[in-house]
């Protein structure tokens, strides 16, 4: 569990397409076996701490010729962004990958004290 201090709340969402790769004939879309893609998200603002975030997909577009497997996931999280993780395996062929997210965490406040 995620606990947090006295410290204000920040929420921040956003939406990133992962990849595309239908059009150019990328590995996502042509290759068999196990597949990655990785896009760093940077969040507008930095959190206090590293933030609690949550990922899905919002948009798949997919072969349907064979089984879907994929799994997405928030990975390297830091105060400042975290890599969104997209992987699929054997003959399932992705052509593109949209994922949304929502970071919660403690942000700064103005009344919060550097002692350096």
């Amino acid at each position: 569990m995620k606990k947090f201090l006295t410290h204000p709340i920040g929420i921040e969402q956003g939406e990133n397409v992962l990849f595309s790769e239908f059009a150019d004939g990328g590995d996502m879309w042509t290759g068999q076996g196990p597949r990655e893609r990785r896009t760093h998200i940077r969040f507008k603002e930095a959190f206090r701490t590293p933030p609690v975030v949550q990922i899905g997909i919002s948009l798949w577009d997919v072969d349907t010729s064979s089984a879907l497997r994929a799994e997405v996931q928030a990975e390297h999280i830091t105060a400042e962004g975290f890599d969104a993780v997209f992987r699929t395996w054997s003959d399932t062929r992705i052509a593109r990958i949209r994922a949304s997210w929502t970071a919660i965490g403690e942000v700064a406040h103005p009344d919060d004290w550097n002692i350096s």
